[in-house]
């Protein structure tokens, strides 16, 4: 029977080592298991395909079965992830401040690794390498629990991981996997608070809020994706038509995808008609408000309630007419659920209005909301996208995976 408690224990016990691992055997971990991963493409795609033929026998719909899919593009993607990692600076160990008060202490803060990081994540198998990269370069150890759907995509990808850290003097016992497709271990997993220091849910909202009400340790959580785009009345037709077509169409079944598209008024003649045809080319559902309807009765259904707060990761949109942006600002802050929202204006003051009101993890300018990435950020890769508002907002990079501690230099200083 698998262990789950003998995998967090073991993760644990290396966790408290591995401050002391050097940079470079951090990088170069992370450098072999890019080459292997390209030598054993082939044995990774054959595992992929296992899963994905599983899935379609079990029903997964077509964005889930997106997200298992490792094409020869996610492939190289997961490569260049563990490169970039590489990369960047190892901020473990990095003192963020220093000041001397007036009895001689010096009094810092230096970054140190959290400790056991375990993540839960749904469908899609490259998270294995982006949050086992991670880790690695923070000096954390990580339990990784992919979803059964992508069980043999996961083994495949954790077996280089850690035939890369015995290869290179990295700790492999740093790097745990949950080789079981039985759903009692997610509920396991999370009791074991005093070998687990964090846990941080990667998909669907049933997901999340079952981690949140049953762990017992901290959760980083990364609640679903209902993403606006607000075409302001001062917008570039251009701009407006290409930014929110990005939105929806490029890749529907993420959580950075647009869900709701926000209109002005005083443009929505301009704007719809042309908005509208593009995605009826490409079989966009369209639901809207009474005057949205307006512009195409026979194609357009009409919006709910239920629709505004919908995440549908699917090539349906949700569309509304507002008199105002502070209607835009208050409607993205009601339904929303906070992660990424744009606005596409010429108005610097309606642009700066729109960045500083809405209440959100990434907020844009002109800009596709495609964009709420790690590694598209700059920060090599990510453990989620975070809509939380303690420890860490937005996605969730290498320098959210440490927390600062207090150091303390004294010369027999005593309290009186």
């Amino acid at each position: 029977m698998f262990n789950i408690r003998e995998i967090a224990k073991r993760a644990k016990n290396v966790s408290y080592g591995l401050v002391d691992i050097s940079t470079e055997i951090k990088n170069r971990t992370l450098l072999k298991a890019a080459e292997l991963i390209e030598k054993k493409r082939d044995v990774i795609e054959a595992e992929n395909r296992k899963d994905l033929v599983a899935g379609e026998e079990k029903g997964l719909s077509k964005a889930m079965l997106d997200r298992l899919l490792l094409n020869e593009k996610r492939i190289a993607g997961m490569v260049q992830v563990l490169k970039d990692v590489a990369s960047l600076n190892d901020p473990v160990g990095e003192v963020i401040k220093m000041w001397t008060r007036p009895n001689g202490l010096k009094i810092g803060k230096m970054r140190v690794p959290l400790g056991v990081v375990a993540i839960i994540y749904e469908s899609r198998p490259n998270v294995t390498v982006e949050a086992g990269s991670l880790c690695i370069k923070s000096s954390n150890s990580v339990i990784l629990k992919g979803g059964s759907e992508a069980i043999n995509s996961n083994r495949v990808l954790v077996n280089i991981l850690k035939e890369a850290a015995e290869s290179e003097g990295f700790p492999s016992d740093a790097i745990q996997f949950v080789d079981t497709t039985d759903r009692s271990a997610v509920r396991e997993l999370l009791l074991l608070d005093e070998y687990i220091d964090v846990v941080i849910p990667r998909g669907g909202e049933g997901l999340i809020r079952f981690v949140a009400e049953n762990a017992r340790m901290p959760v980083i959580k990364h609640y679903k994706g209902v993403c606006h785009v607000f075409v302001d009345e001062f917008a570039d037709l251009e701009k407006a038509w290409n930014i929110c077509f990005n939105a929806k169409v490029q890749r529907p079944g993420v959580c950075n995808a647009m869900e709701t598209m926000l209109v002005h008024s005083k443009i929505a003649d301009a704007f719809l008609p042309n908005m509208i045809e593009m995605f009826k080319k490409v079989k966009v559902e369209l639901r809207g408000c009474e005057r949205t309807i307006s512009y195409d009765p026979d194609y357009i259904k009409p919006a709910t309630e239920e629709d505004w707060y919908a995440e549908y990761l699917d090539l349906i949109l949700a569309v509304r007419i507002v008199d105002s942006l502070d209607e835009a600002i208050d409607h993205i802050n009601t339904y929303g659920s906070h992660h990424s929202d744009s606005i596409v204006t010429e108005n610097y003051t309606n642009a700066m209005k729109f960045l500083n009101k809405v209440d959100s993890a990434a907020v844009y300018v002109n800009a596709s909301t495609r964009f709420t990435d790690g590694n598209v950020f700059g920060l090599g890769a990510e453990m989620g996208i975070s809509t939380d508002k303690v420890h860490v907002r937005g996605p969730m990079g290498l320098e959210d995976l440490t927390i600062p501690k207090y150091i303390i230099f004294g010369n027999g200083q005593i309290r009186e």
